[in-house]
């Protein structure tokens, strides 16, 4: 059916106006399907319905504002909430259905079904909340097979209704364009979501493809594409490999984040994480089945030489995820930006699992000189009333175990170093491994890719024997 789409348009090699975009679509006799938009009005739609030749494109645009409308036609939601990714995927699943059922597929062999659907909220009047959504469109690209979905969440950053609304008309148009004409390039997808949008009218913080179309794209890398192309600050995805949002998973949430380059996960690794949960959970408050362990790597460390290698990030990726840990991909290099981000979503407890090399770092005044308000700004941020560092030990190089106790960091700042370890945002992690302090994971790495003996011994068995099966981090053994 790619014949049926790609028509040899000149259009496509170039960045068409919405408007081409909508008329485009209308135009094409094979794509046939459904628009149902709650929440901000039916703004999508109305892209395709002002250009023209609508009639043979739209089955059907539905607006279920009323909630006793939207509950009858697309039933209860468990937690009685409307903006919701299961919400989309009901309106998305249905209205397809409902076109299966109503048009006779032996009289259309041609025609490609789709559903368009949003659920969202805008700016609430008082401003305080600035509005977000679910965004999805299920389609065919062979009338012969399943259905694909792009299912994507959005924070509008405009501060007027009705700004935000054009907006979700534009984003919605660019999708249903990009899934019909740019389905073989996912990365591209992406990045034309914005076609006629400013960064910073949207942010895109959660993206999920599926389907026989995108049968071979990795959700996790489809989510480094949003941080990449700074269209989010920040991704999270879960040990099944889909890409989870944020503000669900962190919401009214206890918080432990451990960061690291995890290339591999060694000893060393998992010592901090035991211990540091050990002490987390002695915390008030913060009890197993409302705390969140969060394995976060920064953009700057999947940087080399400027760019990112794929392949060693889906390395990292699939380790995590077979040890059930969920991982946030951020463009936070400063830890108060991390703890910042945690704090629009929860107002529970915090705590951070670093090595003294970090905690050093993060007492250097030479990282905060482009703030405004230089080191206090950045430390009234990060060492707000509910967080705590849990500081895991180094050995130096003549054999001395380095903790909080016995660290040195910048002259001009020790005092200000003393005030918060006295004031108890501060705690050595004392129950570790003193063997693991001498592992390092930039040497177990060379072992791995050079073949060497003995590596496996620097880290936990399940992680060495997932590293040979899966031949990670360029393992060229037996």
């Amino acid at each position: 059916m790619d014949d049926i789409i790609h028509n040899g348009d000149p259009m496509l090699d170039s960045v068409p106006t919405i408007k081409q975009k909508a008329l485009k679509i209308n135009l094409n006799e094979n794509i046939y399907g459904t628009f149902a938009e709650i929440g901000a009005g039916q703004e999508t739609v109305r892209q395709f319905f002002r250009v023209g030749g609508a009639s043979g494109t739209i089955a059907k645009s539905l607006s279920a504002y009323d909630k006793d409308f939207s509950d009858a036609i697309y039933g209860i939601e468990d937690d009685k909430r409307y903006v919701t990714e299961n919400r989309l995927k009901k309106m998305l699943v249905q209205e397809t259905d409902l076109i299966e059922k109503r048009i006779v597929r032996e009289e259309h062999p041609s025609k490609m079904f789709f559903c368009y659907a949003n659920t969202v909220a805008t700016i609430d009047f008082a401003k305080k909340f600035k509005g977000h959504g679910w965004v999805g469109v299920r389609f065919q690209i062979d009338p012969n097979d399943d259905y694909n979905e792009i299912v994507l969440h959005l924070r509008f950053k405009e501060n007027i209704a009705r700004q935000q609304q054009e907006t979700l008309g534009i984003l919605g148009t660019n999708l249903i364009y990009n899934a019909f004409y740019k389905y073989h390039t996912p990365k591209k997808i992406i990045q034309y979501l914005y076609d006629n949008l400013e960064e910073g009218q949207l942010e895109i913080d959660t993206i999920n493809f599926s389907g026989p179309v995108f049968k071979n794209v990795d959700n996790r890398l489809m989510s480094l594409e949003l941080v990449k192309n700074g269209l989010t600050e920040a991704v999270m995805f879960g040990p099944d490999g889909n890409n989870l949002l944020p503000a669900a998973v962190l919401y009214k949430k206890n918080i432990l984040a451990l960061r690291g380059r995890f290339r591999p996960v060694t000893k060393v690794n998992e010592d901090m994480y035991v211990q540091s949960l050990k002490l987390f959970l002695q915390e008030k408050k913060v009890e197993k089945n409302n705390t969140i362990v969060i394995f976060e790597i920064t953009l700057a460390d999947l940087e080399n030489k400027g760019a990112i290698d794929e392949r060693d990030f889906m390395d990292r990726a699939k380790l995590l995820a077979s040890l059930g840990e969920t991982v946030l991909i951020s463009n936070y290099k400063e830890y108060y930006r991390l703890v910042e981000y945690f704090a629009m979503y929860t107002t529970k407890k915090i705590g951070l699992c670093m090595g003294v090399n970090n905690l050093i770092e993060v007492f250097d005044p030479k990282y905060y000189i482009k703030l405004s308000g230089g080191i206090l700004e950045a430390f009234g941020k990060l060492f707000f009333k509910k967080l705590k560092v849990y500081l895991y030990p180094v050995i130096s190089e003549d054999g001395e175990i380095i903790t909080s106790e016995n660290l040195k960091v910048h002259p001009r700042i020790k005092e200000l170093y003393k005030f918060f370890k006295f004031n108890g945002r501060i705690e050595d992690v004392k129950g570790y491994n003193a063997d693991s302090l001498k592992i390092h994971s930039n040497e177990v790495l060379e072992d791995i890719q050079n073949n060497s003996s003995g590596w496996e011994k620097m880290l936990p068995k399940s992680v060495a024997s997932k590293i040979k099966k899966q031949k990670l981090f360029g393992y060229k053994g037996n």
